[in-house]
């Protein structure tokens, strides 16, 4: 299968030398990019990382804009700092409107998928369409890394020209491979510490030492060091500074984020079905008592998840407190009792408790949890402000958090 336009041409004459990373998926697009950037500080390297929580010129925060024009121009200014390579989470709506077409990427890594923008893409179909858009205009020989656990990847395979190079990647708990992978996790020991990584036998495994470690908390951060590994060496970057970069890679905010202990208080931004039980798995793999979980969903958008979402958490947790996430112009009583709906489903799962005022819910949660528990905050992770009717009202679950424990 062949697409128009490949390779796509720099889109300026300044911008040729400069090699850009995509990553794209449901969950994960994040922590890979911040994996990622990581490797390539670890190389000496300037970078520009651009995505959900900001764009920078290798630590520095810098404004990011809305446009195609705003997003040139911070590339631009990152080339005039001394950066050659540029890490971008390219989002399904980005992908949508042609940013794959305007902009060359010289890499694309592929996270997962799971129903998640229903609204911003009408069908199942046209989301997955929307994040092929990355890889269908790979320039040839240029590489692509995929989840080989996810069954969707097969989906990007086919339809991406066969002159793209492929690396697989995989960890188990995502589930059965759909092709034979390049790098994969023979097992992950999780701990309030963080995350080791011991790899399966491989070309690309001996290169990294077998054995990898993030400080990041959860199999999932597993999954992304695996994707950010492969792309960094598939790309010439020595594996001494993949190693090196993915252990002393800091946490991103909001990403299972431990703001507290005794008990354990996590913020974690986790708002799909799958993203939910892979944090549910992680406070129960650093839990010696109860799980917790606040948690609610955004009104406006892909309301098929809703009852999904709460019988994710009554499976993975031992107390759940329904809350208003970013209720927009919908009723957070209504979305609540949605969520608590599929939670009911689920024979011997968690306690339900519906108490729609965010901060009053969190108070809840933390105020009945115990030494040994862990509370987990989801859905909003970074986000500074609540989405209530039209109005952006200043809300942190972090703050919220820290303000509760005493922390900060």
């Amino acid at each position: 299968m062949s697409s128009p336009g490949r390779p796509v041409p720099a889109a300026f004459a300044w911008a040729e030398p400069l090699f850009t990373y995509g990553v794209t998926g449901t969950n994960g697009k994040t922590s890979t990019c911040a994996l990622i950037r990581a490797c390539l500080r670890a190389d000496g390297r300037h970078v520009l990382t651009v995505g959900t929580t900001g764009a920078f010129i290798d630590e520095q925060q810098v404004p990011k804009g809305k446009t195609f024009a705003d997003f040139a121009a911070l590339i631009e200014r990152g080339k005039d700092a001394g950066c050659r390579d540029v890490v971008v989470e390219t989002t399904s709506y980005g992908l949508k409107i042609g940013y794959a077409r305007k902009w060359r990427f010289d890499l694309g890594v592929f996270t997962n998928l799971s129903p998640d923008h229903l609204k911003t893409h009408g069908t199942w179909e046209d989301y997955l369409a929307a994040k092929a858009q990355l890889f269908l205009h790979l320039g040839p020989g240029q590489p692509m890394v995929l989840n080989a656990a996810d069954q969707y990847a097969g989906f990007i395979d086919q339809a991406t020209p066969k002159d793209v190079r492929r690396l697989w990647f995989r960890v188990p708990s995502r589930g059965p491979a759909v092709v034979t992978p390049d790098l994969e996790a023979a097992s992950v020991t999780v701990d309030c510490g963080g995350t080791t990584i011991a790899l399966a036998p491989s070309a690309l495994a001996d290169a990294l030492g077998g054995t990898l470690a993030v400080k990041m908390v959860g199999e999932v951060f597993a999954e992304n060091a695996l994707a950010a590994a492969a792309a960094c060496l598939s790309a010439g970057v020595p594996p001494q500074a993949v190693v090196r970069g993915l252990a002393e890679c800091p946490g991103v905010p909001g990403r299972f984020e431990v703001l507290a202990r005794d008990p354990t208080v996590v913020v974690d931004y986790a708002h799909t079905p799958d993203a939910l039980q892979r944090t549910c798995d992680t406070a129960r793999a650093v839990a010696t008592g109860a799980v917790i979980v606040v948690f609610g969903a955004g009104g406006g958008a892909t309301p098929q998840k809703r009852g999904p979402m709460g019988e994710a958490v009554a499976r993975g947790a031992d107390r759940m407190v329904i809350t208003a996430d970013n209720p927009r112009r919908e009723d957070p009583t209504a979305i609540a009792n949605t969520i608590a709906q599929g939670a009911r489903t689920v024979d011997g799962g968690a306690q339900v408790e519906i108490i729609v005022e965010r901060r009053a819910a969190i108070e809840h949660a933390i105020a009945h949890a115990t030494a040994g528990d862990v509370v987990v905050i989801a859905g909003m992770g970074h986000e500074r402000t609540q989405r209530i009717g039209d109005t952006d009202v200043p809300f942190s679950d972090r703050d919220e958090v820290l303000r509760i424990t005493g922390g900060g």
